[in-house]
């Protein structure tokens, strides 16, 4: 081997150390500045606040009419005049139908003159009575017949008025079932009538309930035709037994219905107002069940800290919280999956 080579030889293992050494000196720094940079999380958190919690029982109930009729003819007799269009608002006593009347009202007349006359005999026979000049059983059979011809008359004239059909309440009119010439039967419905200056629902509660709700209880109604407006109205009226099948109350509320937005028939999803509290609360996207605990990371500084809670109530999106956390700690509501107890996060967003 030439000399020259053989010189060089300890130099290249000395440079071939030096870089050995300065690699395994500055590779755990870069790794470790790699792993720290890849625990940063960026989370979505929530500020801690309180609420009015309402505690509330839902059901579903139909909505009906506060009065209802089919309105129907009590004579048979050709329709001589209709005075309503269909979904027409109407006010009591209003004329609906007229039927044909014409052999009634002769028959009242015949009738009024009969007992004009009548009368007028009866008169008579009684001054012949104070003259003693006709019995008094001549007068008594008199005094009868007047009474059996007002009588008679009577009944006319409560026929010919029924001959007219009129509104017996204030209300809504449905559907027009006949037509003027048309021939009806008693009983052939004429067109319904609905009350709807005021809503009545009816619907069931668990037994378990019954010791929280009385009569004047507020009520929210919620129909998928109006979307989120709630309908406010008050209980009524509570049954007097449980139904022993399905161990519920039966509970009637109305709703004051001045704009007529609500029609009888209606789905209704009714939430009963039992108490009001206020409470601290956070996301249900904010809590973490691990086995029969709960927990949430709150952001201390620029770590996540995990910090068991206990929860109380629910509704839709929310949670009660008894203990665990105080007003206005940030709680993470997104990213908490990939947390870990003691983990840096980055805060994008925080919503109050």
């Amino acid at each position: 081997m030439p000399k020259s080579i053989s010189a060089r030889i300890p130099l290249l293992v000395i440079i071939s150390l030096l870089i050995a050494l300065l690699a395994y000196l500055l590779w755990p720094a870069k790794q470790e500045e790699k792993q720290n940079y890849q625990r940063v999380i960026a989370v979505k958190t929530f500020s801690v606040s309180e609420i009015e919690f309402k505690d509330v029982v839902e059901a579903i109930g139909s909505a009906r009419a506060n009065e209802q009729v089919l309105i129907t003819s009590q004579y048979s007799d050709l329709v001589e005049e209709v005075s309503f269009d269909d979904g027409q608002l109407v006010e009591k006593g209003d004329v609906l139908v007229r039927l044909n009347n014409q052999e009634e009202a002769a028959k009242v007349k015949e009738l009024e003159a009969n007992l004009a006359e009548s009368v007028a005999q009866l008169n008579r026979f009684q001054d012949l009575l104070k003259r003693k000049a006709t019995s008094k059983s001549l007068v008594d059979q008199q005094e009868a017949k007047t009474k059996a011809i007002a009588a008679q008359l009577l009944s006319a004239k409560t026929k010919l008025n029924d001959l007219t059909v009129k509104a017996p309440f204030s209300g809504v009119l449905g559907f027009r079932q006949i037509s003027v010439g048309a021939y009806i039967d008693s009983g052939d419905v004429i067109t319904s009538l609905d009350d709807l200056s005021t809503i009545k629902v009816d619907f069931s509660v668990p037994e378990r309930f019954v010791t929280s709700i009385a009569v004047g209880q507020p009520i929210y109604a919620f129909n998928t035709a109006y979307g989120d407006k709630a309908f406010n109205g008050r209980i009524i009226s509570l049954d007097s037994r449980i139904d022993p099948l399905t161990r519920t109350l039966k509970i009637r509320a109305e709703i004051p219905n001045r704009d007529l937005k609500l029609r009888p028939g209606m789905l209704l999803n009714v939430n009963i107002e039992r108490q009001v509290d206020t409470v601290l609360h956070v996301p249900e996207s904010a809590v973490i069940p691990i086995e029969d605990k709960h927990y949430v990371f709150v952001v201390d500084g620029e770590k996540a800290v995990r910090k068991p809670i206990e929860i109380g109530r629910r509704q839709p999106g929310i949670v009660e919280v008894i203990s665990g956390v105080s007003q206005g700690e940030q709680v993470v509501i997104e990213g908490a999956l990939k947390l870990r107890d003691g983990s840096q996060v980055n805060v994008l967003e925080n919503q109050e």
